[in-house]
């Protein structure tokens, strides 16, 4: 629960290096994510090259911080690899949020960066990534040391819940 509530959007980071072992356990964590049919249709591409980070911006309006960070996870999804039709946003919904909880629960910190369904963002990564055709770009996750702190968060609304029906 703690890390839950510790996750926040972090846009600013330090310097320091993610290393490729807090890489690589961020995305077991994302791949251990529930999936339609276990259909797992996502891929991940990992950026850390400073020219790729810094084309990010001309085509996501709200991704500078990319530039900053170490390293950016696009998560993406390989159509060919669908089973169950309409599901494959909700797959990678939950691989991004298990990415983030185990970015926080690593001492890091990460924001989640919407792609689809903005095809101008979707066209722009398909591009910069040299993606297949069959992928497409969910979210991109910039991810480093946090160079800001943010406390825990209490979106908590008594108003939003209802018992058995509305």
């Amino acid at each position: 629960m703690e890390t839950i509530f510790k996750r926040r959007s972090i846009r600013r980071y330090t310097s320091e290096p993610v290393s490729d072992e807090q890489v690589t356990a961020i995305l077991k964590a994302a791949m251990a994510a529930p999936s339609a049919g276990n259909q797992q249709p996502w891929h991940f591409v990992v950026l850390r090259d400073p020219d790729i980070k810094n084309g990010v911006p001309d085509v996501h309006p709200y991704s500078r911080m990319v530039v900053e960070a170490p390293v950016a996870i696009a998560v993406c999804a390989d159509m060919s690899l669908v089973s169950h039709a309409g599901m494959w946003e909700q797959d990678c919904a939950a691989a991004t949020q298990n990415l983030l909880l185990a970015v926080t629960d690593l001492g890091l910190g990460a924001v989640w960066l919407g792609v689809h369904p903005r095809e101008d963002r979707v066209a722009g990564l398909k591009k910069l990534l040299r993606l297949p055709d069959t992928v497409i770009p969910f979210a991109l996750v910039p991810v480093g040391h946090p160079a800001e702190s943010k406390g825990p968060a209490d979106y908590y609304r008594e108003d939003r819940i209802h018992q058995d029906q509305w």
